[in-house]
C-alpha cells in the first residue's frame, strides 16, 4: 500500500471435511482457526500470484525486499498441519487465509456465569452458495445444512451459471463478490435474477466495504455479509434477506 490503505486482521473459527482434503490431500479434516489478513493495496497479477510462495522471489527494488516473507509464512503453516490460501485482484487488494488446526481449550475448574443461549434462526429453503475458496465454502455449507437448509454449491461463476441453467430450485444465492474467473459476484447476480426473477440475493466479501465501493464493486442497497462471519450472523442475515421484498 504505497500510498496508504486499510489493513484488516480477522479471526474464525473453519471446520473442514474430507471434501477439502480431497481438494487439498495435505489438509486433514477436523478444526481450525482461520487468521485472514486484507489489505487495499495494488493487488498482484496472476504471473506474481503463481510465484508468491517461492523463496526470494519479489517484485521489490534491490535491497528493499528478500522474497521471504511468504515463503516463511507458507513454511511455519505447512509444519503446523495447517493450510494458507491467497486471493488477489490488481487495483482492489489482496487476501491472505492462514488455517492453523484448533485445540480444545482446557478449562479449569471455576464457576462460570451462566451462559445465554441466543436463538440461531433456521430454514428450510434452498440456497446456492458460490465461493471460491474451498475452506470458506464447506464452512458455508456445513452451516446451513446444520441449521436445515437445503444446499447447493459452485466454484465459481461460470460453474453458477452452468448449475442455474438448469431446472435446479434455488431461493437464495449466496455469492463472494471478488472471485476469479470472468464473472464477479455483482454479475452473477444480475444474470441470475434475470433468468430467475424470484430469486432472492446475498453478498459476501473479505474486502473493504469502502474499498469495494471505490472499485465500482458495491451498490447502494445490497445486502452484504462481512467476512469472516460466524454461524448465528450468517443465519440472521440469511433469514433478512428471504424475508426481503425482491429488488425491481
Amino acid at each position: 500500500m504505497t500510498s496508504g490503505g486499510r489493513l484488516t486482521i480477522s479471526t474464525a473459527n473453519a471446520s473442514l471435511d474430507n471434501l477439502d482434503h480431497n481438494v487439498h490431500p495435505d489438509v486433514r479434516a477436523g478444526d481450525y482457526v482461520l487468521i485472514a489478513v486484507t489489505d487495499n493495496g495494488e493487488g498482484m497479477s496472476k504471473p506474481v500470484l503463481d510465484r508468491v510462495f517461492e523463496p526470494f522471489f519479489t517484485t521489490k527494488d534491490v535491497g528493499k525486499g528478500s522474497g521471504l516473507g511468504l515463503s516463511m509464512v507458507y513454511g511455519f503453516t505447512k509444519q503446523s498441519n495447517g493450510h494458507v490460501s491467497i486471493y488477489s485482484e490488481p487495483g482492489l487488494g489482496t487476501t491472505v487465509r492462514v488455517y492453523l488446526p484448533a485445540l480444545p481449550a482446557k478449562l479449569k475448574q471455576q464457576a462460570l456465569p451462566p451462559r445465554v443461549e441466543v436463538e440461531t434462526p433456521a430454514g428450510a429453503e434452498t440456497v446456492f452458495i458460490v465461493e471460491d475458496d474451498p475452506f470458506v465454502r464447506s464452512y458455508a455449507v456445513m452451516s446451513l445444512q446444520s441449521l436445515g437448509y437445503r444446499v447447493t454449491a459452485a466454484v465459481d461463476g461460470n460453474d453458477a451459471l452452468q448449475k442455474l441453467g438448469t431446472e435446479m430450485h434455488v431461493d437464495l444465492l449466496f455469492t463472494d463478490i471478488v472471485m476469479p474467473g470472468g464473472i464477479n459476484g455483482w454479475e452473477l447476480a444480475d444474470l441470475a435474477r434475470k433468468a430467475r426473477p424470484q430469486l432472492r440475493i446475498l453478498l459476501t466479501s473479505g474486502y473493504a466495504l469502502e474499498t469495494l465501493t471505490a472499485q465500482g464493486h458495491l451498490r447502494d442497497g445490497s445486502a452484504i455479509l462481512a467476512k469472516p462471519y460466524r454461524k448465528a450472523e450468517l443465519a440472521r442475515r440469511l433469514r433478512e434477506a428471504l424475508s426481503a421484498p425482491l429488488a425491481r
